[in-house]
């Protein structure tokens, strides 16, 4: 990997960035209006290079709520269905998006997403697989850790409370409750090197765990 892809941040074109900075703007004014939003450690995500952001799912709210508070541009990955459909494509294509198959990532999706790691971006990842029933986090598929150590990326826990009160699994009315998020401390890719699998996973639900224990903290 060379010098430019670990430390630099890729460039994006003049309509990419406008289109994610004003979508950012709007969702997150509505959010603060809205949800009385409110993020804690968004200094934990690297200023430069490629990394993995780890966050829990609880509704469809979740990949803005995660990016919103950023300072970089995020990449997401996204059912490659939804590039299909006419606005709502050409608007993932816009943020960068990366198809995901409906069984799972698949071999295209991974080789997207190392390569947007690869490149300097960080890309959000939810690796329940699905959103929780009930707002607690789930078990996690591990079909990330061999991503984060091919990319040799540093991985950033992530963990909200207050999205699955506002937009439960299987409804489509939403409601106005307070929700906060956590940044955790990165794993540095060292860390990551030296624990097995199991332990990699166990360590991600753990930070991903206290991010959200420290969220409902902030939240009452």
């Amino acid at each position: 990997m060379s010098l430019t892809e670990q430390n630099v941040c890729p460039r994006k074109s003049f309509s990419k960035y406008l289109t994610y900075a004003s979508s950012r703007f709007i969702f997150r004014l509505f959010a603060l209006l809205l949800f009385r939003f409110h993020c804690q450690g968004r200094h934990h995500i690297p200023r430069r290079g490629g990394a993995l952001i780890c966050a829990n799912h609880q509704s469809m709210l979740d990949p803005p709520l995660v990016g919103m508070a950023a300072r970089r541009h995020l990449a997401y990955l996204a059912r490659k269905t939804l590039f299909k459909q006419p606005l709502f494509g050409w608007f993932l294509r816009k943020v960068d998006g990366i198809p995901l198959d409906r069984g799972g990532m698949g071999f295209a999706g991974i080789k997207a997403t190392l390569k947007s790691l690869k490149a300097g971006s960080v890309v959000v990842i939810f690796p329940e697989g699905t959103r929780s029933k009930t707002g607690e986090l789930q078990q996690l598929k591990g079909g990330f850790i061999a991503l984060v150590r091919r990319a040799k990326v540093p991985l950033v826990p992530c963990g909200f409370i207050g999205a699955h009160e506002c937009l439960p699994r299987g409804t489509g009315m939403i409601r106005f409750r307070r929700i906060r998020c956590v940044y955790g401390k990165p794993i540095s890719v060292s860390e990551i090197e030296s624990l097995s699998d199991e332990q990699l996973l166990a360590m991600v639900h753990g930070d991903i765990l206290e991010c959200m224990q420290r969220a409902n903290i902030s939240r009452g």
